[in-house]
């Protein structure tokens, strides 16, 4: 396999170059590799919220849409922003390969954000000026107006389709898994992947968010479509130093075989021993650079798919390694389902929260504070707690658990959600207090209130720490988990969360603000946000994110983790039990 000491050897997980052929570990990838795909992430990063974030403000002040509305319109498009890597993940993993499907939809992505400029920037494009406090008396966009718009933001869907469940999974295929050094720093990698973009989420949060308020939308807008063409570049220059993965086929396909097989066979006994089932030669999986699955019990009535008849067919006989991938898919099911609330409470900070913002009073001094810049907020607390976790966390737990990880990603992941209990529950608290003042002050008719925009501020810093805890654990989760060939379908499990997250906040705020104002009842969701009932809405929100808690505590308890594919981990976990005995010596 070449020198052993490791200078001139060939990876051992099976990536290859552009063309097919097998790549020298000290010529491609590592941290070398991900060093341009990281720079590519800060400045999609910068693009992506440099729109979501202050979006609700431009269709309510710019286009003139009311809570609810503007809500759902910003929650329904994250979903569909969200939901779209399916199909990405599915092109890269079955056609296309990771890194086209990802150069393809980058320049999809491009030309949506240049549209967005465009229709921010030419006045036949923008409804006329308003200044009436009920967004319901002003004039309403044309129906050419919302519709090169929304066409410009949901055709950044389909470029973000292809980026998203890729561009992290090309980061995590530059370290090799069969190689001890490589396999730790891919521990590390997801978690200084997110300190690392986020740096960019802060930057539109706070710089963007300020020119789009106080500069203009077309430089607002403009800044974040440049950014993300010098991103593309970055990426592609990187291109020399990449690792890349073989598409494995589609992966729907072989899913789909594996249950019509077992439901054909379904009056089939699976045999006691498992070397009577039917699998390929170990030769044919390392010729492939692919990688072979023992039987295991889980999920038993698919192993009927691999039990031998005599009849042949890709629906009636799969081998018990394809048959394991389905069982790895369909197991980390439960697990997305439960992580489905937590992503709905995230659809609130560029919604809710902002429109919150609104309505408090923004000077420092002589500096207006952009109610949607808070959200930058999120971002420093996450990156700080993503440093804390890393650096003194990790390392803490790792002497007591004597785990890799410091703790199970799921462990992790249950961390986070109770944070969104709290995060809630503080929501609520200091959403009654606003009220408080505003009709202690008169102003429940509508009108800024007497009360700085920092009273937001402990409901986003929570926000941050709780993803510093389950965002960064799920995505690696879903990557870890996933079948080799699967990995940017497990990926897009994620995202697939987060989409139906804000498909689900806005079903919740259409049909609360519906059922709160039957029979004559004022709502709890208005468009003059001093006479509604905010307060109580977060408060259903804390019930239900512990109600989810539960549940995921069930799922999790039935969720078995998969079988490394190397013995790499076994090696980590023999180091850190030498360098605590060491530590002990040393302490004696």
């Amino acid at each position: 396999m070449g020198e052993e000491d490791g200078r001139g050897d060939y990876t051992q997980d099976g990536t290859v170059d552009l063309r097919g052929n097998p790549v020298l570990r000290s010529k491609r990838g590592g941290w070398k590799a991900c060093s341009f795909i990281v720079v590519y992430e800060v400045f999609e990063r910068m693009a992506y919220y440099g729109i979501s974030s202050n979006l609700v403000v431009y269709l309510t002040e710019k286009l003139h849409q009311g809570t609810v509305t503007s809500a759902n319109n910003v929650t329904n498009w994250g979903g569909t922003i969200w939901l779209t890597p399916v199909l990405g993940a599915y092109l890269a993993d079955a056609h296309l390969g990771r890194y086209w499907t990802f150069v393809i939809a980058c320049f999809i992505y491009l030309s949506g954000m240049c549209l967005l400029t465009l229709s921010v920037s030419i006045r036949g494009l923008r409804p006329p000026h308003c200044v009436e406090k009920d967004v319901s008396k002003c004039p309403k966009a044309s129906t050419l107006q919302l519709a090169v718009f929304f066409a410009a933001l949901y055709t950044l869907t389909i470029g973000t389709g292809g980026t998203k469940p890729n561009i992290s999974t090309i980061g995590a295929d530059q370290f090799d898994d069969f190689h001890p050094k490589e396999k730790a720093q891919k521990l590390s990698f997801f978690n200084w992947w997110m300190f690392a973009i986020f740096f960019g989420t802060l930057f539109a949060n706070t710089v963007l968010v300020y020119i789009q308020d106080n500069v203009g939308w077309t430089l607002g807008y403009g800044l974040p479509a440049a950014g993300l063409a010098i991103s593309i570049l970055v990426f592609l220059s990187g291109t020399p130093f990449y690792r890349h993965r073989v598409p494995g086929g589609s992966p729907f396909t072989r899913m789909a075989k594996v249950i019509v097989a077992a439901v054909r066979k379904s009056d089939r006994s699976v045999p006691t021993d498992p070397k009577e089932l039917y699998e390929l030669e170990l030769e044919e999986y390392a010729k492939n650079g692919k990688f072979r699955i023992d039987s295991t019990p889980t999920l038993r009535f698919l192993n009927k798919a691999c039990v031998k008849t005599g009849q042949k067919g890709e629906w009636i006989l799969c081998s018990v390694t394809q048959v394991e991938e389905t069982k790895q898919m369909l197991g980390m099911i439960p697990i997305l389902v439960a992580t489905v609330v937590p992503s709905t409470m995230i659809a609130q900070i560029n919604t809710l929260f902002v429109k919150q913002g609104m309505t408090l009073d923004r000077k420092v001094g002589n500096f207006h504070i952009p109610p949607a810049s808070l959200a930058g907020f999120v971002t420093i607390s996450m990156l700080v707690c993503v440093v804390l976790y890393d650096r003194l966390f990790v390392p803490i737990m790792r002497r007591v658990t004597k785990n890799p990880r410091g703790v199970t990603l799921l462990q992790r992941m249950g961390i986070g959600m109770v944070f969104h209990i709290v995060i809630m529950t503080v929501a609520s608290l200091v959403e009654n207090h606003r009220l408080q003042v505003a009709k202690e002050s008169g102003l429940v008719g509508g009108g800024q209130l007497p009360l700085s925009i920092f009273i937001l501020l402990p409901q986003f810093l929570l926000m941050g720490t709780a993803d510093s805890f389950l965002e960064v654990a799920k995505i690696e989760f879903f990557y870890d988990q996933a079948p080799e060939n699967m990995k940017s379908l497990g990926t897009s499990y994620s995202m697939v969360s987060l989409g139906i997250g804000s498909f689900f906040s806005s079903f919740l705020l259409s049909t609360v603000a519906h059922i709160t104002t039957r029979n004559g009842h004022k709502g709890w969701i208005l468009n003059n946000l001093n006479d509604s009932h905010l307060d109580y809405y977060y408060a259903f929100f804390a019930i239900l994110n512990f109600l989810n808690f539960i549940l995921f505590m069930v799922v999790s308890k039935f969720y078995i983790y998969k079988a490394e594919v190397s013995d790499s981990m076994e090696v980590l976990e023999e180091e850190l039990r030498t360098s605590t005995r060491r530590g002990s010596l040393q302490e004696e």
